[in-house]
């Protein structure tokens, strides 16, 4: 944060621009090794699988294995890295999938390694990187300004596939001349650097003037406000979908390797250095695509033109042919999952990004789980190639989806506000003191009344996403030109953090609905704290801590 706060002169589209910037060109360095020691693991543990079972199954289950985490903790992790340091919270996921991979090596020397024992180690790592991921991505804001994160995030991109691009191949060197231990054990050798590197990054926290949220209450908030963006929705179902239908041409690469060009770990490494390479080139066509297409239209084009390398792949015997068609596939695919997380990243803010970005890695990793679980199946029964082909068929038929769920345009809902004072308090409050219920009446002319109700819904889901719950707007039957906004808030505290988490464009709709008030009289807004029967205390002098203790200013 203190290196992006004196940013130098900035090229919006310059893909290199991040890596002026030293904690994010040391940590990318590092990130870049560790990759490297991920792919190299991936093919020792993929090939190892085929060495030990026949079972397509049971080979696909390898990716299974290492994505499946994702989908199931990402959204506890995101949580975790909004609560808490992200730098120590991704140095800890480092630890455990470090720990993974050691227990992994060290079975292996041994001997003792199984079928089983491979996916659940596979499953241990991948859990790590699990919880790893939204912290990291998240920070990555903290280490650039925001004019650079989209091409921060391409970076990043860009850096899991150089690894791809030359990591496959070299573990399938590695494998065919040594042993998948070796593999593995070098896997651990290249976590080391960016432990260094996370260790060394001075991070500057911004102290919050309330306590954090319990994870529970920061699960449901996180869920609470991606259920009320519609537009983050869309793209993780659009994640999804493509996680699913696309992630057969990385679940069966070592069956097309084995099957369908009759080759070793050393051909098994080349396809998967020609899948990187062409994601390489992919990352760095983002801006460019950017500036030409639309979001939708490049998601199309991403998913139509892998269909067809796919199928190219499934038909080709050819080794030079099937390295062209993933070239081509890579590029794609590469292009499409830049384009989702420039799509999450840019549109939430600072206080949410850990939890949303989890989300976005469950949705795509959980799809990529699920779908190479079942193209697993698929294969064993009718073959590589026709499970091929079913893909090429599904991402085909694909861009239909934009009909009822288009993307949205790409770009920033604002940063966030400068937070407003607290509201005057003569009632003894503690931070658990509630529900507070908020009513406020806005005077609307009738002539005004579809317009103000109709922007009212878009004050519903910003509201909605920041905490609140039980909205409702109505009209006085008596009076047609009252209206009364009312919510609740589950606590005190609760009510100060939905107040401050407001973007600039959400104060700029609640201004907005503030602009239909007429009369004489300002907008009346009463916060009342809700007196179920048996709450209210027997002595008022027991209250926890007077009501200075709660009156939390902008200088505290």
């Amino acid at each position: 944060m203190s290196e992006s706060s004196k940013p130098p002169a900035l090229d919006r589209d310059g893909i290199t621009v991040p890596l002026r910037f030293p904690t994010f060109r040391r940590i990318w360095l590092a990130s870049l090794f560790s990759n490297l020691g991920i792919l190299i693991q991936g093919v020792g543990a993929a090939w190892a699988m085929t060495q030990m079972t026949s079972s397509a199954d049971k080979v696909a289950l390898v990716q299974t294995a290492l994505m499946l985490p994702v989908m199931l903790i990402s959204i506890p992790a995101g949580a975790v890295a909004d609560m808490h340091d992200r730098r120590i919270v991704a140095l800890t996921a480092l630890s455990i999938t470090l720990a993974g991979a050691t227990a992994l090596t060290a079975l292996a020397w041994l001997n003792l390694i199984t079928p089983n024992l491979l996916l659940a180690l596979c499953f241990a790592v991948g859990s790590g990187m699990a919880l790893m991921g939204p912290a990291w991505q998240s920070s990555v804001s903290e280490q650039v300004p925001s004019e650079a994160l989209p091409a921060a995030v391409a970076l990043n991109g860009i850096s899991y596939n150089i690894a791809r691009s030359v990591g496959p191949a070299i573990g399938g060197i590695v494998v065919a001349t040594a042993s998948a231990v070796v593999a593995f054990a070098l896997n651990v050798l290249l976590y080391l650097p960016l432990m260094l590197a996370l260790f060394l990054w001075k991070r500057i926290a911004e102290p919050s003037r309330l306590p954090p949220e319990k994870l529970s209450r920061a699960i449901i908030s996180g869920v609470r406000y991606i259920g009320n963006s519609p537009s983050i929705k869309i793209v993780l179902i659009r994640a999804m979908v493509t996680g699913v239908i696309g992630g057969a041409i990385t679940a069966l690469m070592p069956l097309v390797a084995r099957d369908l060009l009759h080759g070793g770990a050393g051909t098994y490494g080349i396809m998967l250095s020609a899948f990187g390479l062409g994601a390489v080139i992919g990352a760095f066509k983002v801006p460019e695509v950017r500036k030409r297409l639309s979001g939708e239209a490049a998601i199309r084009a991403c998913a139509l033109t892998m269909a067809g390398a796919v199928a190219a792949v499934a038909l080709s015997r050819e080794p030079v042919l099937t390295a062209v068609a993933l070239v081509l596939a890579g590029g794609v695919w590469m292009m499409a999952w830049v384009l989702f997380s420039i799509g999450v990243q840019l549109s939430v803010p600072r206080w949410v990004a850990g939890r949303s970005l989890a989300a976005y890695q469950a949705a795509g990793s959980g799809g990529i789980a699920v779908g190479s679980w079942g193209w697993g199946h698929l294969t064993d029964v009718t073959g590589v190639q026709s499970a091929l082909l079913v893909s090429a068929a599904l991402l085909t038929i694909s861009p239909l989806l934009g009909v009822c769920l288009r993307m949205p345009r790409i770009g920033a809902r604002g940063e966030e506000a400068e937070m407003l004072d607290d509201p005057e308090v003569r009632l003894p409050l503690t931070g658990r003191s509630g529900p507070l219920v908020v009513e406020i009446e806005y005077r609307v002319a009738q002539e005004n009344a579809r317009a103000f109700h109709n922007l009212m819904q878009n004050v519903q889901l910003f509201r909605q996403r920041n905490g609140a719950y039980g909205w409702s707007i109505a009209r006085d039957i008596a009076d047609p030109e009252l209206w009364t906004e009312r919510y609740h808030c589950p606590t005190w505290f609760d009510y100060l953090r939905q107040r401050d988490r407001s973007t600039q464009s959400e104060r700029a709709l609640d201004r907005q609905a503030a602009g239909f008030h007429v009369g004489s009289e300002p907008l009346r807004v009463r916060r009342m704290l809700e007196r179920p029967f048996g709450s209210v205390r027997p002595k008022e002098d027991l209250a926890d801590f007077s009501v200075t203790h709660v009156g939390l200013h902008r200088d505290c």
